[in-house]
């Protein structure tokens, strides 16, 4: 039994969280949550549909005839700091003194590839002319330091809270690609992008989650640009934000299980995760959603390559969607007869890739239409995947849940039992990892919008140890967005080329060929 303190609910619901709530996640984490059961990994044909030039020309043919009759939105998580970005760069100046080694020294001495690659590279960087003028106006005499006291000087201005302070930044305002005049942001991108795939009648809208805390940085930097991406785009921008809720919050907990006390007393609390976006995605409202991570950008000679293949993505979600609504009002209407059943099950299962248990055939027709009006009734997400080529991140495959239903999920390596052989052998065996490149259908055909919240599996959250105060704790992480929180939608996986995937890890990615306007 928990017991909890007036002053526990007091701050509980403060947050916007019922004491239940606190409750049920303390049971999760006495309970344990299951590992994913992998049945195979998903590859081409079989859960990942390879598009052919033709089929490609046709979906992208079938988008732009449609488009400006759709209300499309691009929703755009955006709440992740830089600091990660700059992690070597902080050990580097944690842990260098150009005083008693060299930078070289230094590399050797730490295997920091990426601090080698930073510095080979560093003129590449968007930063870096800002960064110099900087440099000569607060170290006159910058020109005739030794080359390891520059290279230190460099990286304390670019991080330092008086410098640059680029680690503090949201990773969505990072001078992300250098143009003529300018460098650009990963935000500014975002709206270029837009123009070209998610525009409607001159018009984009794009939705950002962001840390509450950046709200009036990321209003400048629409203000400062707004006018400049307009005109060059003959497209106007309607930009909201929003913030991961309070209410989403998950306690953590004692490796005993007992609610984390912070030294005043206090319990501790923690973001629930991505997975916390999909209450403001349900917030959302549009024909089709176009999702992609804020670091997932490229400088605009690739942008019109990228933007066909999310052109061809939606170009399929609209044609599987027609089929979708044209068969759910034929069950709402009539009663179909065996062929048409059948017909169902068929389209069903060769197109949103269900696979429906033998024992449905045996149940009477009146429950085998609700069982078919419930497999249909559900948002649909067409998901590009690209091929596997060491990445971290998601990856595609079938799984099997505890009532013995299979369907196609995006799963995280935590999600698995790294003690069976056997799921880590097919685990090993995918061929692909998921980009975050999703565009989404929310409303059934008579055009209400599906509430996401009831799609979720809850089985599939995390739970991670940490440390608060210089004590171990546990903490719960909400199924991911794209994870546990779609797990009951209709899902398509698609192949997409690597040229869609340029998200920026670490800072090096930023000398990728897709970041930088001139030929490295």
């Amino acid at each position: 039994m928990i017991n909890l303190l007036e002053a526990d609910l007091r701050q509980i619901t403060s947050r916007g969280i019922k004491p239940e709530k606190i409750k049920e996640q303390i049971e999760v984490f006495k309970r344990g949550i299951p590992f994913v059961n992998l049945v195979a990994a998903a590859t081409i044909d079989h859960g990942i549909e390879l598009v052919t030039a033709d089929r490609k020309e046709h979906y992208i043919n079938r988008y732009e005839k449609e488009r400006d009759q759709l209300d499309l939105l691009k929703f755009v998580p955006a709440s992740g700091a830089a600091t990660r970005m700059f992690k070597a760069l902080f050990e580097f100046l944690n842990d260098y003194n150009p005083e008693s080694e060299t930078v070289n020294a230094y590399v050797n001495r730490t295997n920091a590839q990426i601090i080698r690659t930073f510095f080979v590279g560093v003129e590449k960087f968007p930063f870096y002319h800002e960064l110099m003028e900087e440099m000569e106006k607060r170290y006159p005499d910058y020109v005739k330091l030794s080359y390891d006291h520059q290279k230190h000087l460099f990286v304390k201005l670019l991080l330092s809270e008086d410098g640059f302070d680029f680690g503090s930044f949201p990773k969505g305002l990072l001078p992300f690609h250098r143009y003529k005049t300018r460098a650009s942001t990963a935000f500014e991108e975002h709206l270029y992008e837009a123009a070209l795939y998610s525009s409607a009648k001159g018009k984009a809208r794009l939705h950002f989650t962001i840390s509450e805390e950046h709200l009036k940085k990321f209003e400048k930097e629409f203000k400062d640009i707004r006018k400049s991406v307009e005109e060059k785009t003959g497209v106007s921008f309607e930009i909201s934000f929003s913030f991961q809720k309070t209410s989403t919050d998950t306690i953590a907990v004692t490796p005993d299980d007992d609610p984390f006390r912070l030294q005043n007393g206090d319990l501790l609390f923690r973001p629930g995760g991505h997975g916390a976006l999909i209450e403001n995605l349900n917030e959302q409202d549009a024909d089709l959603i176009f999702i992609k991570n804020i670091d997932n950008v490229v400088v605009y000679k690739f942008k019109h390559e990228m933007a066909d293949f999310k052109k061809m993505l939606a170009g399929k979600l609209l044609e599987l969607r027609e089929q979708v609504y044209a068969y759910s009002k034929l069950l709402d209407e009539t009663v179909p007869d065996e062929a048409t059943i059948e017909e169902i099950k068929t389209f069903l299962s060769e197109k949103l890739n269900v696979r429906i248990k033998p024992d449905v055939n045996k149940y009477k027709e009146i429950y085998q239409i609700e069982f078919l009006k419930e497999k249909l009734d559900a948002p649909i997400r067409v998901c590009g995947m690209v091929q596997n080529e060491g990445e971290p991140g998601g990856g595609p495959f079938w799984t099997k849940d505890e009532n013995g239903n299979i369907s196609l999920q995006i799963i995280e390596s935590a999600q698995i039992d790294d003690k069976s052989k056997f799921q880590q052998k097919i685990f090993k065996e995918s061929t692909h990892f998921n980009p975050v490149d999703i565009v989404c259908s929310i409303r059934n055909y008579k055009g209400e919008k599906y509430d996401l919240l009831k799609y979720i599996d809850h089985n599939q959250a995390f739970i991670t140890n940490k440390t608060k105060e210089g004590k171990d704790l546990k903490a719960l992480e909400l199924p991911g967005l794209w994870n546990g929180a779609m797990a009951h939608w209709n899902t398509i996986f698609v192949e997409v080329p690597l040229i869609t995937f340029n998200p920026a890890k670490t800072v090096v990615d930023l000398l990728k060929q897709p970041h930088q306007v001139r030929a490295l």
